[in-house]
């Protein structure tokens, strides 16, 4: 068993709390309230902007030309999320530039990004394949009944589709090119799971949506 999968399925319980999340299960169906999925929208705006920084960081930071490249190919799909996220920011009247992040996107980030700046590689690696593996599993269950035909349809057909799992892949390569398992792989990855099932639940929670002044 790889070190991604034996982490995978060591934290089976926080995949399927985000599985189960009212939240994803709002958007499996269509019946999510559209000022969540708009408020969702500006926090996964930011939050991969420091998701892309990240990988630059790693990609400054990694021992080799193969590994230097594979990171800041993994940014540039990033920036073509981020840029999906700009389409639906249209669609949802939602301002990115004036996004402010709320407290569970901001302790992910800075997690993300003080992992990136203080650690080596292979930690960074372990610490963004969560986000990674889990939306490619909420994408692949999510879509497989087939499409389903509502306003959320494109986030599952973005998730679930043939060129989002390869950067999964990719990433879960890294891992097992340069992270051991450790307590602190081991650690950094569940807080990091545990910051997806959190950043779902903010969401879901969400009573107000201040980014559009309304």
């Amino acid at each position: 068993m790889t070190l991604s999968h034996s982490l995978w399925q060591a934290n089976q319980d926080l995949t399927q709390a985000c599985l189960r999340n009212p939240f994803v299960q709002g958007i499996a169906d269509g019946s999510l309230a559209e000022e969540k999925f708009a408020y969702y929208v500006g926090q996964d705006a930011f939050f991969l902007e420091a998701f892309a920084r990240a990988y630059s960081i790693a990609a400054a930071k990694a021992p080799d030309w193969i590994g230097f490249r594979v990171f800041h190919k993994l940014a540039a799909g990033v920036l073509e999320e981020r840029r999906l996220h700009e389409s639906y920011a249209k669609t949802w009247g939602v301002d990115l530039q004036s996004v402010e992040p709320g407290v569970t996107t901001r302790q992910y980030t800075d997690f993300l990004l003080a992992t990136a700046w203080s650690q080596a590689v292979g930690v960074t690696a372990v610490a963004m394949s969560p986000c990674m593996r889990l939306y490619a599993f909420l994408g692949q269950q999510l879509a497989k009944d087939g499409i389903p035909n509502h306003r959320y349809a494109d986030w599952i057909k973005t998730y679930s589709s043939d060129e989002f799992e390869p950067l999964a892949q990719q990433l879960e390569q890294l891992v097992e090119q340069y992270a051991q398992d450790t307590a602190l792989i081991q650690s950094t990855y569940r807080y990091a799971m545990t910051c997806e099932r959190d950043f779902f639940q903010a969401a879901w929670e969400i009573q107000t949506f201040p980014q559009t002044g309304k």
